[in-house]
């Protein structure tokens, strides 16, 4: 097993030493807020989806809107803002946990 790097070993900006290693860390842990969808709101114009940094908003094979990947969703708010017709709101993660 290969030794892990000190920060001061690290290149400025980070280290990514595989492309796609991103999908291995589930980082939807570090969300203060999440995405709710109104869907009787919804138009399925997939802004959402186009704006969405982590790719978390699955695509239906008929082109609707799918679910919110929540193992991924790191609580930005790009999606509710982008949504034209409001119907994504931002709520506080604190109130999902049991």
């Amino acid at each position: 097993m290969s030794r892990l790097k000190s920060a001061k070993e690290i290149p400025i900006g980070g280290l990514i030493d595989e492309a796609g290693s991103s999908r291995k860390f589930k980082t939807g842990d570090w969300r203060s807020f999440r995405p709710l969808i109104e869907e009787s709101k919804c138009i399925n114009c997939m802004m959402c989806d186009v704006f969405c940094p982590e790719h978390c908003i699955s695509v239906k094979e008929d082109g609707k809107r799918g679910e919110i990947d929540l193992d991924y969703c790191k609580g930005c708010g790009i999606c509710a803002n982008v949504c034209p017709v409001k119907c994504i709101k931002m709520e506080e993660e604190a109130k999902f946990i049991k």
